[in-house]
């Protein structure tokens, strides 16, 4: 399974951006798909997660301004990012659960300036 996001790039506090994640190869074998952020200095974080049925949870300080969906027609997943903050700059990773395995993508940096 290959991932590649697309979607960051500068955006002034309280705008918006939306993420795509595109999936390619053994698709049929993923569960779920999520949403991760890096900042400088810190660990990876969960932001978000999407299951292949459309349940999905979010990272406590990010709900209501988050929202992760997933079309299924094609190999898509996205993360709609509302009311950004400066503490939202971050790497953001995509992530595919399959039966046996885990994917990541490359990341796309999100910078948000105050």
């Amino acid at each position: 399974v290959q991932l590649v996001e697309a979607g960051g790039g500068l955006v002034q506090a309280g705008g918006s951006l939306r993420l795509s994640c595109a999936a390619s190869g053994n698709i049929f074998s993923i569960n779920a798909m999520a949403w991760y952020h890096q900042a400088p200095g810190k660990q990876r974080e969960l932001v978000a997660v999407i299951t292949r049925g459309g349940s999905a949870d979010y990272a406590d300080s990010l709900k209501g301004r988050f929202i992760i969906s997933w079309n299924d027609a094609k190999n898509t997943v996205y993360l709609q990012m509302n009311s950004l903050k400066p503490e939202d700059t971050a790497v953001y990773y995509c992530n595919a659960v399959g039966y046996f395995d885990e994917y990541w993508g490359q990341g796309t940096q999100v910078t948000v300036s105050s």
